[in-house]
């Protein structure tokens, strides 16, 4: 593969890699400790994960358990969770915290699997700007030093890069949705 098309097949691989963060986020009846990654608890005036700040663990199929490295962090945690946008109320027992997550209605799972298409529907979106970034950025090379023929093989490459990208953001999105639909 020719070297100027590798910045543009990096940019398309952080774009997919990105949606997955986005999808492992996106809580599908089981509980998943990746729902609580984007939250942060004052930990002596740092915002810190609450992955740092204590154990993380899903004891049965729809229970996240915290336990906290320090007591005095229990209310930051619950607080945090009621802040995040989770939407389960956290419960305190002044050793852990649980977060207990209902079976999904079939209307939140319809919900959900319409985010997860949003989601690939922007992600197909960002790589489709990085193909056009890469053929504007052909187009003033083809003004200096390179031939047009080279300019096309650059351009159909970067359609074929295009192309296998979008149709992995697809099949990452199937199978989420497959995995949110499963009762």
């Amino acid at each position: 593969m020719d070297s100027r098309l590798q910045p543009y097949e990096d940019k398309m691989k952080k774009a997919y890699e990105f949606l997955e963060t986005e999808y492992a986020a996106i809580r599908a009846g089981r509980a998943n400790p990746h729902v609580l990654d984007k939250l942060r608890v004052d930990y002596y005036g740092t915002p810190t994960p609450i992955q740092q700040v204590g154990n993380v663990t899903v004891p049965e199929a729809r229970i996240i358990q915290i336990a906290p490295w320090e007591k005095s962090l229990l209310k930051e945690i619950e607080k945090a969770i009621q802040m995040s946008d989770i939407g389960i109320n956290p419960t305190n027992d002044g050793n852990v915290i649980r977060l207990v997550f209902p079976e999904l209605t079939e209307e939140r799972r319809k919900d959900l699997v319409k985010e997860v298409r949003k989601k690939a529907e922007d992600g197909k979106v960002a790589v489709r700007n990085i193909r056009r970034d890469g053929n504007d950025a052909f187009k003033k090379l083809a003004k200096t030093e390179v031939s047009e023929d080279e300019i096309k093989q650059l351009e159909d490459e970067l359609q074929k890069l295009t192309d296998k990208f979008i149709k992995d953001i697809d099949a990452l999105m199937e199978s989420k949705s497959k995995e949110i639909l499963t009762v």
